[in-house]
């Protein structure tokens, strides 16, 4: 941060420049953040793919398993029930298809009744089939999802834990149609992924930490550049303000040497030329002489007013008290009434002196170019042990946000940029306004 101390100084306070060191160690933290993130949405994928597999190959399994059984075991005596169709099916599911991943096979009716299981507990009984179950009846086609053990008819696969169930439908000899039912473990599909991501991980985790590795010069780099570039920035604000300085100071002597002692002179001399005429009884010539005279000691008072205004004097030789009430002449001569209250302990002189003048200088140019206030109250207090708090408020026309953000907008950028400076030097500025309520501007800065 760059402030201006005054005619003829220029003090650069800025914090100091992003270290290198803390650029890396942000860029490793972000990068392993991302190597985790990948990881598991990886897993998680890869999950998601091998349960859709898992779900087309037991599709396809149940066909295959549904068709076996259809050729060597399944009788139209099912359908009524027959303890030798019934045994019939049970030695092929109990010999062929039962497994330690396979721990359930049913076959139902269309309504719902369960013609075979190789838990005997539920054979015979009738329960609702769902609306899939039903469709299947109608398109002849398979299907497997992740089974709802809660349903009645699942009281007795609730101890195997989470089960994948595949349907479809076989006919018995004499074309009536039945839906073939089997429960496999999803145990077995996570495995399965868990062993996909354990091939894989290796080589991804490598790859990765290979790409990490050539980012780091990078970065590095990177923070070094980015450190030279706040260097030279603050080394061309500084320039800037000196600049700023210089120019004002030149100003300033030429307006005082030149244009303002020469109007005075002029209004000097026209009083002894208004005093003839009305000697001489031209009373015309000497009431225009004395307009004259008056309207260029005015313009002289306004000239002085602005070289207060362009170059200020001296924080250190004037003090703060001095150079604020600088500031609220040119309202004052406005008609606007002013009230300036500075804390003893606060004028005492600090090195936060420069940034409260900068914050009240262009505060109040914004009053008096867009307030239309007529009362103003500018207080400078000790807001803590080691805390300066300027205060600035009028009682003008205020503004809304969005007003706000249209002038940054179009290039009026002075509060924006101050709120950087402000920031830079470990204070905060805040301005509170509502259209038609007025704007009071707050600035806390650490004195030192």
């Amino acid at each position: 941060m760059l402030v201006s101390d005054g005619p003829g100084t220029g003090r650069a306070a800025a914090g100091p420049p992003p270290r290198a060191a803390s650029a890396i160690a942000r860029f490793m933290l972000g990068s392993l953040a991302a190597i985790a993130v990948v990881v598991v949405g990886g897993f998680f994928a890869l999950r998601s793919v091998t349960v859709r597999e898992a779900e087309r190959d037991t599709r396809q399994r149940v066909e295959l398993q549904g068709a076996l059984i259809e050729s060597a075991a399944l009788t139209d005596g099912l359908l009524r029930g027959e303890r030798v169709a019934v045994q019939g099916v049970d030695d092929v599911v109990v010999g062929r298809l039962l497994s330690p991943s396979v721990v359930r096979v049913k076959i139902w009716s269309r309504d719902g009744r369960v013609l075979y299981s190789d838990e005997p507990a539920i054979i015979g009984k009738r329960f609702g089939l769902g609306s899939d179950e039903r469709e299947l009846f109608t398109n002849g086609r398979s299907d497997a999802e992740l089974s709802d053990l809660s349903k009645p008819e699942n009281r007795y696969e609730r101890q195997e834990g989470k089960l994948l169930e595949a349907h479809t439908v076989i006919r018995t000899p004499n074309g009536t149609p039945v839906l073939f039912e089997t429960y496999q473990r999803f145990d077995a599909l996570s495995a399965s992924g868990q062993r996909l991501l354990r091939t894989l991980a290796p080589t991804l985790l490598a790859a990765l930490a290979v790409l990490l590795l050539f980012q780091v010069p990078l970065s590095w780099s990177l923070a070094r550049r980015l450190q030279r570039g706040h260097r030279e920035r603050e080394r061309l604000l500084v320039r800037a303000i000196e600049a700023s300085d210089h120019e004002r100071r030149r100003i300033a002597a030429d307006l005082h040497d030149g244009v303002v002692q020469d109007l005075a002179g002029v209004a000097f001399g026209l009083a002894p030329l208004a005093d003839g005429a009305a000697r001489r009884g031209d009373e015309a010539d000497a009431v225009a002489l004395r307009e004259s005279a008056a309207r260029l000691r005015q313009g002289v008072r306004a000239l002085r007013t602005l070289l207060v205004e362009i170059h200020p004097p001296s924080l250190e030789s004037a003090g703060l008290e001095a150079t604020l009430s600088d500031l609220l002449s040119p309202l004052t001569a406005a008609g606007v009434a002013t009230e300036l209250h500075v804390d003893d302990r606060a004028a005492a002189g600090s090195g936060a002196d420069a940034l409260v003048y900068r914050v009240a200088r262009e505060t109040l140019r914004n009053v008096q170019a867009h307030a239309a206030a007529r009362h103003v109250r500018v207080e400078v207090s000790c807001a803590a042990p080691g805390t300066i708090r300027l205060t600035v408020a009028d009682d003008g026309r205020g503004f809304d946000a969005a007003r706000r953000a249209s002038r940054a907008g179009d290039g009026h950028l002075g509060l924006t940029l101050l709120e950087d400076v402000v920031a830079q030097a470990g204070g905060t500025l805040t301005v509170e306004a509502q259209a038609g309520t007025g704007t009071s501007v707050t600035l806390e800065v650490p004195a030192s």
